[in-house]
């Protein structure tokens, strides 16, 4: 049985003694499509795709692989910040290049957001077609314990 409730930005579903929160962060504008942000459940926070034209910052640097991928995940460092985790919490990403060709630019400014040894596993496939006409979109799973 579901007890739904709403609290603030948060939507929490109870089923079976376990919690799902849905979570609007502050760092990610709302949307009006049918999706949630982040859903935690009691062990992961599930991020939904994010791309630069989500952000107005991100709207300066479209076409730029680089500069997108650092928006996207500075958005997702500032979500986890929300949620008082770090990006060494992040388990698993998956990217999604309008491109593949721009797998090295993509790489090198998204190894700047974790340590050395330390990067979550990851699958990177092409997606010709992302909103806004962005070039990489980033989903992401961290552990909160």
């Amino acid at each position: 049985m579901f007890l739904p409730q709403k609290v603030n930005s948060y939507q929490f579903l109870i089923k079976g003694g376990q919690m799902i929160r849905h979570i609007q962060p502050k760092a990610v504008p709302e949307s009006a499509a049918p999706f949630s942000q982040v859903v935690i459940d009691d062990t992961y926070a599930h991020f939904a795709g994010l791309v630069a034209a989500d952000f107005p910052e991100g709207l300066a640097v479209l076409g730029d692989v680089g500069q997108e991928t650092r928006v996207v995940l500075t958005a997702i460092r500032s979500m986890l910040q929300e949620l008082g985790l770090d990006m060494d919490r992040i388990v698993r990403t998956d990217v999604h290049l309008a491109s593949l060709d721009d797998f090295d630019a993509m790489d090198d400014a998204y190894r700047e957001f974790f340590e050395p040894g330390c990067y979550p596993a990851r699958t990177t496939t092409e997606s010709p077609r992302l909103f806004h006409g962005s070039r990489v979109e980033i989903t992401c799973m961290a552990r909160l314990l």
